[in-house]
């Protein structure tokens, strides 16, 4: 596999390995329908010098356009109706007869069915629902999940036809091999296998005609469709009408392949650094609007356990690395790719993970990464208020609904997770569930958690398929860990707080398990972590943890201190035969626990990467002579002084009212 070295703009994903029909590319539509609803580029060989404006959807003008477009309108809504109608019907015949509609999964199988056969659009419209709970019951939210978006492949001449518009040139001119037929087809595009001139073996996806048409007709009348459903039924209490929108969004960002070549560049650049992670690079010059050129990839379907084992590769690895890899995208850069099913991740022949296909891609803010991890906090702690609140925060929930019977149904839907820790959950069981409370509840599900949940579910699906003990949120946990622990972001130091502290009392058995977490993180950096956490000990910000810790360190050193003098006390009184000594006692219950917890915690930190006593003696010379750490010192011994008085005072009262 070649070194990447990308040049403007960059790096996307290849095909599978031969033999597979099942495109994971996620295509995109072209076509000269209606270019005037649409920003395009010329069609001639693409430079560095005139960047097309991208493609953009604009439900204003494909409302102005469609208007008068009458005759056009109706013979595509009598196609979609008569299908539709049928499958309603069968939905009121249930009805009447008293059966279950939303529990039958017979119907939903047939709904599933139905959106295939009306065409690219609808099969959006189903993937997208699939990942809807607000809106869809759980039955055919499983049933939609399934939905697949192949379609037989169009005409090789036709796809001959846009290489030359768009690359200038008849292919045999651009590539000294191209296969004779596609290699997978897909709902708005196919694939070929080549050769260029130079030598490289490249993946060549090439959109298919007319539908982009197609697709806009039906996303006008859908969208017309979900402002009367919206404005006439009370039960809807999502926006229909944006989310027709954010559909149409993600659908035109995938018919400009520039966009998808854009995206697999910044991939790399996030997250290409990762071990083990491969992102297959662009063929700028052989890329336009309708026609993407990539770095073939030799691989091998993550799924496929047999051929994978029989090349010595560990897939059990590779799902870790993949799992790392999506847990950065989600927490911590934000920009994440929205689609990793099994086509998509590809081990390949030298061990390593390749993402394929950039078409379908996500952001989350900052707020939103950070709300996510506080929620996590929270489930940890079984604190359904806070975990309800986080829900408003991350807009599922509008600041005036009433709480008071949705916190009841966290704790249920919770319920059998409350005797396992967070890495024993399964994301699928869990997602199912809030599925089922957020249909019952007045939740918005937001387009970033939707696509998270696919991708997240997805991912688990891939991990449990290769190994059934597999739990996605065991390999995240050190992850979050480390997070808290290093991270210095506000947010995130009120989760660890609440973690860390119930009822003003420090939990010692919390602390220990991040660490242990943490350490098996390999990002982990100890040296990060005694200087950040000294920096915020020493910090406004830090005064609630450091006046605690202080406490309990306190509590430490007046243990050792009780323990020490009860032995010497018991020496002398014992062997020496002093026995007018009166026999001082040791340490409280309590007192050794945090004694006990103490040693514990320096045995865990001894033990993690990084650790060195060499380093570790400069270390903490630096950290002496700063003035934090100075103050924080003078915080100890102030604290520590005050309770050996109060202590002596105490002790005089007592003598005082025994004499």
């Amino acid at each position: 596999m070649m070194v990447k070295s990308f040049t403007p703009p960059s790096s996307q994903s290849s095909v599978q390995d031969s033999g597979n029909s099942e495109l994971s590319i996620i295509d995109v539509v072209p076509e000269n329908g209606i270019e005037a609803l649409v920003s395009d580029s010329p069609t001639m060989l693409r430079t560095t010098q005139a960047e097309p404006e991208s493609l953009r959807y604009d439900p204003v003008e494909i409302l102005a356009h469609y208007e008068n477009k009458l005759l056009q309108v109706l013979r595509r809504i009598v196609t979609v109706l008569q299908p539709t109608l049928a499958y309603v019907f069968g939905l009121w015949w249930d009805n009447k007869r008293g059966v279950k509609v939303k529990n039958d999964r017979r119907r939903a199988i047939q709904l599933r069915e139905l959106l295939t056969k009306l065409g690219p659009a609808y099969i959006k419209i189903g993937q997208a629902l699939s990942t809807r709970p607000d809106l869809v019951p759980p039955v055919y939210l499983e049933e939609l999940t399934r939905l697949q978006d192949q379609l037989p492949a169009f005409a090789n001449e036709i796809a001959y036809q846009f290489i030359e518009e768009e690359l200038g040139a008849k292919p045999d001119q651009i590539y000294a091999e191209l296969s004779s037929e596609p290699i997978a087809a897909a709902s708005l595009g196919q694939v070929y296998k080549g050769k260029l001139k130079t030598g490289e073996e490249v993946a060549i996806k090439v959109q298919r005609p007319d539908l982009r048409e197609i697709i806009t007709i039906d996303l006008y009348i859908l969208r017309r469709l979900a402002g009367f459903v919206q404005r006439k039924v009370k039960r809807v209490r999502s926006d229909l009408v944006g989310i027709l929108d954010e559909l149409g969004d993600r659908i035109f960002e995938e018919m400009d392949y520039i966009h998808e070549g854009a995206n697999a560049e910044r991939f790399f650049e996030l997250y290409g650094h990762i071990q083990d992670i491969y992102v297959p690079k662009i063929y700028w010059e052989y890329t336009n609007r309708r026609v993407l050129t990539m770095e073939w990839i030799n691989g091998i379907k993550l799924t496929q356990t047999r051929e994978i084992k029989e090349l010595g590769i560990d897939a059990r690895y590779l799902i870790e690395v993949g799992v790392q890899c999506s847990l950065r995208q989600l927490l911590e850069h934000g920009f994440f790719h929205a689609d990793p099913h099994p086509g998509n991740l590809l081990a390949t022949f030298d061990g390593k993970l390749a993402y394929l296909d950039f078409g379908m891609m996500s952001e989350i803010k900052p707020p939103q990464r950070y709300g996510l991890i506080e929620a996590i906090v929270h489930v940890v702690n079984r604190d359904f208020d806070s975990l309800a609140q986080d829900y408003v925060k991350l807009e599922f929930l509008s600041p005036e609904t009433d709480l008071t019977p949705i916190i009841p149904a966290f704790s249920k839907v919770f319920a059998n997770a409350q005797g396992a820790s967070v890495a024993e959950l399964n994301i699928k069981s869990i997602t199912d569930d809030l599925s089922a409370l957020m249909y019952e509840y007045p939740f918005r599900v937001p387009p970033y958690y939707a696509l998270i949940i696919r991708s997240l579910v997805t991912l688990e699906g891939i991990a449990i398929y290769i190994d059934p003990n597999f739990k996605v949120l065991s390999e995240a946990y050190p992850y979050v860990s480390k997070r808290l622990l290093t991270d210095p972001a506000d947010e995130l130091r009120t989760s660890l707080q609440d973690l860390l502290f119930k009822d003003g009392k420090f939990r010692w058995n919390r602390l220990e398990n991040l660490l242990k977490n943490a350490r098996s993180n390999q990002d982990y950096d100890f040296n990060l972590v005694v200087s950040q956490g000294v920096d915020f000990l020493s910090s406004e910000r830090g005064s609630f943890i450091r006046d605690r810790l202080v406490d309990e360190f306190i509590n430490g050193l007046d243990a050792m201190s009780k323990n020490a003098l009860h032995g010497v006390t018991s020496l002398l009184r014992e062997r020496v035969g002093l026995t007018a000594i009166s026999e001082t006692p040791g340490a409280t219950v309590e007192q050794q626990q945090t004694l006990e917890h103490i040693k514990r915690i320096v045995g865990i930190l001894r033990e993690t990467r990084g650790f060195d006593p060499a380093k570790l003696a400069p270390q903490i010379a630096q950290i002496v002579v700063n003035p934090k750490v100075q103050n924080l010192g003078q915080q100890i011994a102030h604290r520590f002084t005050q309770k050996a008085l109060a202590k002596l005072i105490r002790q005089l009262l007592a003598a005082e009212e025994i004499g």
